[in-house]
């Protein structure tokens, strides 16, 4: 008797019609190419590529946003602190790193410094992507 009552839960539990078996084995994301267009998603499509000029690199820096790139990856040590990152908004945690300027600040983010890992550990990230998300940080304590 236990043994049928076993056989029939399972059998109820598992649903292997086709449809029940495609949902479970559908992709849950899409590795979308910078500069391609994703499904869903037509920032990718719209956004041109950057300039290779210089004026072209400033305004691509600016149009880039530091808080979503925050958002992305940067906010696991500077939300928490972690290792000793200096905290967003946090303006004691940033006393002594303001005043080695804004480029030795950026090419701590893009080379990594003490426990801070080049690109925050995103190697994807473009320089201009990283000095958004550095002047996201800035910008919260200054």
């Amino acid at each position: 008797m236990l043994f049928s009552v076993l056989v029939s839960a399972s059998a109820q539990a598992a649903d292997n019609s086709r449809e029940a078996i495609a949902e479970r084995l559908k992709p849950v994301g899409e590795l979308c190419v910078k500069g391609d267009a994703c499904a869903g998603d037509g920032s990718a499509a719209s956004s041109p590529p950057a300039d290779s000029g210089a004026g072209g690199q400033a305004s691509a820096a600016s149009a880039i946003d530091g808080e979503k790139v925050y958002g992305g990856i940067c906010m696991a040590c500077h939300t928490t602190g972690a290792a000793g990152a200096p905290r967003l908004g946090e303006a004691g945690d940033w006393e002594g790193r303001l005043s080695k300027g804004d480029e030795t600040l950026y090419t701590h983010a893009i080379e990594g410094f003490n426990a801070m890992p080049a690109k925050g550990g995103n190697p994807a990230l473009s320089d201009e992507e990283v000095k958004a998300a550095v002047d996201y940080l800035l910008d919260s304590v200054r």
